[in-house]
């Protein structure tokens, strides 16, 4: 098992226990449920000018920060929150929660079940529904009752939209990233091969099959045309081909900080995703957002390619926004200058 666990050291992190059980969507409830949530900025006394950030799936509320005691990484998006950043936090308040189901401080399969245990394979199912009601309690607990904007990338980008069809009152702007209204045929076919890697793994915890599950995903945020500039067919010295070592060291580094029983509980969220489910279809949902959008996605973005943003970016009635980048899918995380860029255009920074 890997990830933050009770008794590591906090870090950066606040943490909020929800009151009472939390009914999940697809049957069943988690009977406790801890929110591990970071903060930057000051909350202004009318509540105005919160940001509420969503991660991607092996991120955490670590958006900006050293790695050190608690942080086994630095923050994931350095370059867009802060003093003088895009979201500058001497004008707005920013929040990032780590995710429902995640393995960074919010109750997620690592966590302890009311047996003492942890879940473990018995966490229940969850939604993207699910994790968003969990961050509506988060609001309501730190005084925000509306967001100035919601901005997601990716997986992060499922959460953002969910919120400006779910409590479309609540969400003023809207930055949507790189990422679906629903999942894809391709999309739920590479994720269940990933979770298909780690079941395969009869070891506890299953690092081996969470590092393949890394291998697979890793190919499809980056480009063909950025690891062919890259490696090509080259060899190393010990014979191993440079892409083959390019990936063993990404899956080593994943495996090291993420729990797999996060990864299967995390990536089943998303192939369930369909912003559209009990709601007349994906354009009649759409059809409930208020806020201000702004739709953006990359180029040579495989793993979400920028057809599944235009059709977001056609429900809402606002020109998809591309962002030029030879890193495919990471993008979003990499081109930080051009999408700094865009959230200003957003709040008119």
């Amino acid at each position: 098992m890997a990830g933050w666990a009770e008794g590591d050291p906090a870090g950066d992190r606040r943490f909020l226990d929800l009151p009472g059980p939390l009914a999940l969507e697809r049957g069943g409830e988690l009977p406790a449920v801890r929110v591990a949530y970071e903060t930057w900025g000051t909350l202004e006394p009318d509540g105005g000018n919160a940001v509420l950030v969503e991660h991607a799936l092996t991120g955490d509320s670590h958006v900006v920060g050293d790695a050190g005691p608690g942080h086994p990484t630095a923050g994931w998006w350095s370059g867009i929150v802060g003093p003088g950043a895009p979201l500058d936090t001497d004008r707005w308040f920013v929040v990032c929660a780590n995710v429902l189901g995640g393995c960074q401080g919010t109750t997620g399969p690592s966590s302890a079940a009311p047996d003492g245990r942890p879940w473990g394979s018995r966490f229940p199912e969850i939604t993207v529904g699910d994790q968003v009601r969990v961050e509506s309690a988060l609001a309501d607990a730190l005084g925000v009752d509306r967001w100035a904007c919601v901005v997601g990338g990716s997986m992060g980008g499922m959460r953002a939209l969910e919120w400006a069809v779910a409590e479309p009152e609540r969400v003023d702007a809207l930055f949507f990233l790189a990422s679906a209204a629903v999942a894809s045929a391709d999309q739920i076919g590479t994720q269940t091969t990933q979770q298909a890697a780690i079941r395969a793994d009869p070891a506890d915890p299953p690092v081996a099959g969470l590092g393949v599950a890394r291998r697979i995903a890793h190919l499809t945020y980056r480009s063909g045309l950025e690891l062919e500039a890259r490696f090509g067919s080259s060899v190393q010295e010990d014979g191993r081909y440079a892409v083959a070592s390019y990936l063993d060291h990404h899956a080593e580094k994943l495996a090291a900080r993420f729990d797999a029983g996060s990864y299967l509980v995390l990536t089943e969220a998303m192939n369930s995703w369909d912003v559209g489910r009990h709601r007349g279809g994906v354009e009649a949902a759409l059809g409930r957002v208020t806020a201000r959008a702004l739709v953006a996605g990359v180029d040579t973005d495989r793993l979400y390619p920028p057809e599944q943003q235009q059709r977001v970016a056609d429900a809402l009635g606002v020109p998809l926004r591309l962002i030029s980048s030879p890193y495919g899918h990471d993008g979003f995380l990499i081109e930080t200058a051009t999408v700094g860029g865009l959230i200003r255009e957003l709040l008119g920074a």
